[in-house]
C-alpha cells in the first residue's frame, strides 16, 4: 500500500530513529470525504515503529487489525451482548439556528441536560434545543459542566481563536529538557517487558494507548475516581491486559497511595482536562520534577493553550466544533460523523507511540521526558490531509479473540499490531472493574 502521512512521524524522530515496519493489506476501505483510512494506518505504524525501537521486536502494521482496532466497539461483544450505543441525550440536535452536538453517555454529564432543559430523553431535549440558539446552547452546557459543541464548518472552526491555538502545536509535543540539578539514572534495558505504567485516563484515545503498552508487556495499573466510574462496556472493550483500581485522589489518605505509585512507575499516562490535575501535584511539570527519569504522556480534547483548552470534549464534540460533522452531512442536511471514531484510536495510538520514544531514549540516557497531544490537533490533521484517491476495497475483516472473563466470554478484536508477522494476544481479560489492589505487579 502506498505510505500513509508519512509527516505523522516526524516528531517521533526528534526523540529517536524509528525502524520501518511493514504494512500490509488495502488502503482504503471506509470511504468518505476523508482519509481517516491513511490517519489509522499511520498512527499505528507510528506506535509500531516506537514499540520496535524499544523492543527490538518487529513489529508490523496489517490492515485487517488496523480496521478491527479503529471499530474494536462494534465487534465487542460481552457473553454475547452488544456493548450499548451512544446514550438517549447523546447526538445531534437541531438549534434554531443550527445544529448542536451532545454528549451524555455518561450520568453526570447527561443530569446537566437534564437540569438546563428539563430533558429525559430525546424528543424533550429536541424541543428545548429548538428555540435556543446553537451557540447559547453550546456556552450554556459547557458552563453547567456538559459537554456539547455547535456544528462550524471547517473554514468557520480555522479561523477562531481555539483553533488557531490548536494550530501553534505539533501532532506530539515533547518536553525533553533536562533539570540543571537532575542527575541522570543509570540507563535502563530496553524492552516493556516489566515498565510499570500508571493509567489516570478515561473512555477511548488514553485507554487504547495503555491497552497496547499491556499488549506489549507492560504492567498497567488504571486508577479511577469511585464517584466517576468508567461504564462497564467501555472498561471491558479498552482495559484488556491491564488491571484497575479505584482511589479519591481529593481523599488525602488515597491521594498518599497515588503518590506512592507515581514514585514506583516508570510512566504516567493522564487524560484529564489541563489543569485538573495540577492542584494535585500529578501534571507533567509536577511530576517530572519528582523523578528525572519518570516518562510522562498527557493528552486534552482542545490542546493545552487558549481559551478552549481547559474545555470538556469528546471525539464526537470535537468532530461536530471542527468541521467533521459538516463535512459528513447526510442527504436531508443532517450533519454526520466519521465511519469510527478515528480521533480517539489515532491519538490513542500516538500517546502509545511517544511513550515508547521516550523510553527508548530513557535505556540509553536514563532520563524521562513528557509528551502532550489533543483529539482537536489529530482533527486538524485529518483535515488537511487531501483525500484518498485509492480504489475502495472491501473493508477487512478483523481479527476477533475469545477471552474468559468476570463478565463471561469475552469477543475482542485483536491489537493493532502484529509482532513479527504473528498477531499478538492480550495479555488477560479485563478484569473485575475497580477491584485490583492499588500496586503494581512487577
Amino acid at each position: 500500500m502506498d505510505d500513509p502521512l508519512p509527516e505523522l512521524t516526524a516528531e517521533l524522530r526528534t526523540i529517536t530513529a524509528l525502524p520501518e515496519v511493514p504494512l500490509n493489506g488495502p488502503r482504503r476501505w471506509w470511504g468518505g470525504p476523508l482519509d481517516v483510512e491513511g490517519l489509522a494506518l499511520a498512527s499505528v505504524a507510528a506506535a509500531a515503529s516506537a514499540a520496535a525501537a524499544v523492543t527490538g521486536h518487529r513489529l508490523g502494521v496489517r490492515a485487517d487489525l488496523v480496521a478491527g482496532a479503529f471499530s474494536s466497539i462494534r465487534h465487542t461483544r460481552i457473553d454475547g451482548r452488544k456493548p450499548e450505543g451512544f446514550a438517549p441525550l447523546s447526538g445531534f440536535f437541531p438549534a434554531s439556528d443550527g445544529w448542536l452536538r451532545t454528549h451524555a453517555n455518561y450520568p453526570h454529564h447527561a443530569a446537566v441536560l437534564e437540569r438546563l432543559y428539563g430533558a429525559t430523553d430525546a424528543p424533550s431535549l429536541a424541543a428545548a434545543l429548538a428555540g435556543v440558539a446553537a451557540a447559547d446552547a453550546e456556552h450554556d452546557i459547557d458552563a453547567a459542566g456538559g459537554a456539547a459543541a455547535r456544528v462550524r464548518t471547517a473554514q468557520d472552526w480555522r479561523g477562531s481563536a481555539p483553533a488557531r491555538a490548536v494550530d501553534g502545536s505539533g501532532w506530539i509535543e515533547f518536553d525533553v529538557g533536562e533539570r540543571a540539578d537532575a542527575e541522570p539514572l543509570v540507563p535502563t534495558s530496553g524492552g516493556l517487558d516489566g515498565v510499570r505504567v500508571l493509567d489516570l485516563t478515561r473512555v477511548i484515545a488514553g485507554p487504547t494507548a495503555t491497552q497496547l503498552l499491556a499488549q506489549l508487556g507492560a504492567d498497567v495499573l488504571r486508577v479511577d475516581p469511585p464517584g466517576l466510574p468508567e461504564l462497564v462496556d467501555m472498561h471491558v472493550d479498552r482495559n484488556a491486559g491491564k488491571r484497575t483500581t479505584l482511589l479519591d485522589a481529593r481523599d488525602l489518605a488515597h491521594l498518599a497511595v497515588i503518590d506512592d505509585l507515581v514514585a514506583r512507575a516508570d510512566v504516567v499516562v493522564t487524560g484529564y482536562r489541563p489543569g485538573a490535575l495540577a492542584h494535585l501535584g500529578l501534571d507533567a511539570g509536577a511530576l517530572r520534577e519528582r523523578r528525572a527519569d519518570l516518562v510522562v504522556a498527557e493528552f486534552s480534547a482542545w490542546g493545552f493553550d487558549g481559551a478552549w483548552a481547559g474545555r470538556r470534549g469528546f471525539d464526537s464534540i470535537v468532530q461536530a466544533a471542527t468541521g467533521i460533522a459538516d463535512a459528513y452531512r447526510h442527504d436531508d442536511g443532517t450533519p454526520g460523523a466519521l465511519p469510527v471514531q478515528a480521533l480517539d484510536y489515532a491519538t490513542g495510538f500516538g500517546i502509545a507511540a511517544a511513550v515508547c520514544a521516550l523510553l527508548h531514549r530513557r535505556a540509553h540516557t536514563g532520563l524521562g521526558g513528557s509528551a502532550r497531544m489533543s483529539l482537536a490537533r489529530t482533527a486538524h490533521l485529518l483535515l488537511d490531509q487531501p483525500s484518498a484517491t485509492d480504489a475502495l476495497s472491501p473493508s477487512p475483516v478483523p481479527v476477533i479473540r475469545r477471552l474468559d472473563s468476570p463478565y463471561g466470554p469475552l469477543d475482542l478484536a485483536a491489537p493493532a499490531v502484529t509482532r513479527d508477522d504473528a498477531v499478538m494476544k492480550h495479555t488477560t481479560a479485563p478484569d473485575d472493574y475497580g477491584t485490583a489492589e492499588p500496586r503494581f505487579l512487577s
